[in-house]
């Protein structure tokens, strides 16, 4: 087992705090200059650990495969208006939305429900790992990711 110093504990919770997003391991090795993937994982799981056992209201989490300091229940949803731009758009999340209660969906389904506008959204859910799709004769066939069920706790 690696013996993960304080320090770089904080300097990790710090790059998580200030992204404000879910970063992955290579991300947080070039923010952070620690190469050893192993090695933050660890400190991840420290940092993870010291907000379980304090008194505090913040939290880590892990979607798929990134990691994010978030706000526990409670809080969250008590404070949620005062946080900045959501991740994906409210155009986006409408999409998203729908194909999860219809999944597996076709695309030609959401083209013909919503408009050709769809085809920018979907980029959006693609681009943010929220969705999937696999072609399916002329069209395509929709499914949510684990990302999506981890990000909003399906």
């Amino acid at each position: 087992m690696v013996e993960v110093q304080k320090d770089s504990v904080k300097l990790i919770e710090a790059v998580l705090f200030v992204s404000g997003r879910a970063m992955g391991l290579d991300e947080i090795a070039e923010a952070t200059g620690i190469a050893s993937k192993g090695y933050i994982e660890e400190a991840i799981k420290k940092l993870g650990e010291r907000y379980s056992s304090d008194d505090t209201a913040l939290t880590v989490v892990s979607i798929g495969g990134k990691y994010m300091i978030s706000l526990k229940e409670p809080y969250g949803s008590r404070v949620n208006s005062l946080a900045g731009a959501p991740e994906i758009s409210k155009a986006a999340l409408r999409i998203l939305a729908y194909i999860s209660k219809k999944e597996p969906i076709m695309q030609s389904d959401v083209v013909k429900a919503f408009g050709s506008s769809v085809y920018e959204q979907m980029k959006e859910l693609k681009e943010k790992d929220f969705v999937k799709t696999e072609a399916y004769g002329r069209t395509k066939k929709i499914t949510t990711t684990q990302k999506f069920r981890e990000y909003f706790n399906v």
